[in-house]
């Protein structure tokens, strides 16, 4: 399943390497979400093993993704990037460790730096006690990832094989969040059904790190601040929230503080976007805490202390100069 918008320069590539590692039988699905680049026309010429869907709008990674996973006829739906090229093994890597992890719904794989492969781009998600949802592993060394499958909070919808029956219980991506954190959405409502997720740390792909909207873009900004704020709201259970939300107050104040600071209006743009969306999100809230089955033990112990704001800023200029 490959999502894609205006990223032709990318398809060939990604779908060779894809194609190399399938059974007979597998079917690759395109979702064009309306590009502007003629991919969809491409795929359809010169990749006639790709069943295209072609939307009549741009839905994002999260509408795309939903409609193509509803397309799809397999009961394994193994999602990758336009922008993402797997290397030999990832695909049976991806399928190992969810076999052998039969209450996992997800299995995550390691996306690379394109330029800097041996450095993690994304190794799943982890969820800081500040509300954060971010890449697992950013920066480190593959050579430090574990050697076999390990369990993590989510899979990064970037690179990931998930269960059909997992998608029965807990539902599809939120077509809504259009782009950022709805695979933190998903993660959550999996887990709070009782769903594990599994590390295969075998599976790579080298990823080209935000080629579609760019790093740091308002319009990223925007999506960002909005869609953060929707997961919390959505997913974190009462007790959970409240324990988390000393700092989850303190995140909030300081970003907005810098975004102020920095003039980055989309970034306060898309939280007041949230805000007034919220008798909403409220009643989104109530359908999915109604359908917990996890205690809460199980699920405050996927939640990692937040580092302290030099940290974060810390991270997000290491992130600037891997992928500059």
């Amino acid at each position: 399943m490959i999502p894609t918008w205006n990223a032709l320069r990318y398809l060939p590539a990604c779908l060779s390497a894809l194609r190399a590692q399938l059974a007979p039988g597998d079917e690759m699905v395109l979702v064009d979400n309306c590009s502007r680049d003629g991919a969809g026309d491409w795929a359809r010429r010169y990749a006639p093993d790709v069943r295209v869907l072609a939307l009549p709008e741009n839905r994002g990674f999260a509408g795309g993704t939903a409609a193509g996973i509803a397309a799809a006829r397999g009961e394994l739906l193994l999602l990758i990037n336009d922008d993402a090229l797997a290397e030999p093994g990832c695909v049976a890597a991806l399928w190992a460790a969810l076999r052998d992890a039969p209450t996992a719904g997800a299995a995550a794989g390691v996306l690379t730096f394109s330029r800097r492969p041996a450095t993690v781009a994304s190794a799943g998600i982890v969820f800081q006690r500040d509300g954060v949802a971010t890449d697992l592993h950013l920066g480190l060394p593959v050579a430090a990832l574990p050697a076999s499958p390990v369990e993590i909070f989510g899979a990064s919808g970037g690179l990931a094989l998930l269960r059909r029956d997992l998608i029965a219980d807990v539902g599809s991506f939120a077509p809504a969040f259009f782009n950022y954190l709805e695979d933190a959405d998903l993660a959550w409502r999996a887990r709070l059904r009782g769903w594990g997720c599994v590390l295969a740390p075998g599976a790579r792909a080298r990823h080209v790190y935000s080629a579609s909207a760019g790093q740091g873009s308002p319009f990223k900004q925007r999506l960002l601040g909005r869609n953060r704020l929707r997961v919390l709201v959505r997913c974190l259970p009462g007790p959970l929230m409240r324990d988390c939300l000393p700092s989850i107050v303190a995140y909030e104040l300081l970003a907005v503080g810098y975004a102020t600071l920095k003039r980055q209006s989309a970034s306060i743009a898309g939280r007041a976007e949230a805000l007034r969306e919220l008798p909403t999100l409220l009643a989104q809230r109530r359908q999915i805490q109604a359908r917990r089955t996890a205690s809460l033990g199980d699920l405050a112990r996927w939640i990692t202390p937040a580092p302290p704001p030099w940290a974060a800023l810390h991270v997000q200029r290491r992130l600037a100069a891997l992928t500059g």
